[in-house]
């Protein structure tokens, strides 16, 4: 992948991060539901460090379960 396209994928992921994580803040879900929900995110943030492209698979996947209302840990 050529400097620009990698900046532009980093850049996105970064955006989706920082979206996932006001996500997850705003969710009305007992505390313990919501930490473990920040650590994945966290997971998946240090992950973009070495592979930004996997990461951005486990962030997609995480987001469509959010979307979805699949939150581990609720009844639902």
């Amino acid at each position: 992948m050529d400097n620009d396209g990698q900046l532009e994928l980093y850049t996105a992921v970064a955006a989706q991060l920082k979206e996932a994580h006001t996500r997850v803040r705003a969710l009305q879900v007992p505390e313990g539901v919501r930490m473990a929900l920040t650590r994945k995110l966290l997971a998946i943030t240090a992950m973009a460090k070495r592979d930004l492209v996997g990461a951005r698979r486990h962030l997609e996947r995480f987001t469509e379960d959010l979307d979805k209302s699949r939150i581990p840990g609720e009844e639902g």
